[in-house]
């Protein structure tokens, strides 16, 4: 069960472990949808862009970090109401798989199954979690398809709610970088029960 005031990580990937990104517009197309369900835009015609999606209750959830990766995604997400994460991840990915398979010319699921979660229920885990998501890549400081960068300062995006990682590290943020950076497998041990198998 999804719970006000907690921290989950979300993650799912593509059916069969096929691609659910192909090239830049679908990584910005998904996180549009995000955007959009998250924040509206009430200067974004959703309707000569064929996105239907209305925008959930303001401050219903924060993005606290995300990666996106060509087969699968891993978000790490702050349920602040009763409306559960699941509301959210199904108007983002029923969305987004139409626009996909239309884009695409293709039928079916493109998610495998349902999204899983894992409850991180304390900062220590939080902070780890974060920088295995930030470290999906193989160089997670030129990425841009992760919050990364907003946390470097390097892009000003508006998805990620940063405050609360960066507050773990005193609000400096070289000091998450290099905790970012120095990641390695005693990290993974510590958070292997928030992980999932890929």
């Amino acid at each position: 069960m999804l719970r006000p005031g907690q921290c989950y990580h979300i993650y799912n990937r593509g059916n069969n472990k096929e691609r659910i990104f192909v090239d830049d517009q679908d990584y910005l197309n998904f996180l549009k949808r995000f955007k959009l369900a998250l924040f509206g835009n009430p200067g974004f015609d959703s309707s000569r862009n064929r996105i239907r999606i209305k925008p959930l209750p303001e401050g219903a959830f924060n993005i606290l970090c995300y990666c996106l990766m060509p087969n699968h995604y891993h978000f790490l997400i702050r349920q602040n109401t009763v409306k559960g994460i699941d509301r959210l991840i199904a108007k983002v990915t029923t969305s987004y798989a139409k626009y996909f398979n239309l884009r695409y010319g293709f039928i079916g699921n493109l998610f495998q199954d349902r999204f899983k979660a894992k409850h991180v229920d304390n900062d220590s885990y939080l902070t780890y979690l974060s920088a295995y998501i930030h470290n999906n890549p193989v160089d997670p400081s030129n990425y841009s398809y992760s919050s990364f960068k907003d946390y470097l300062g390097i892009r000003q995006g508006r998805l990620c709610d940063k405050s609360l990682i960066l507050g773990i590290f005193g609000n400096d943020v070289e000091r998450y970088r290099k905790f970012v950076v120095g990641y390695n497998n005693t990290y993974e041990e510590k958070i292997k029960s928030y992980l999932f198998e890929e």
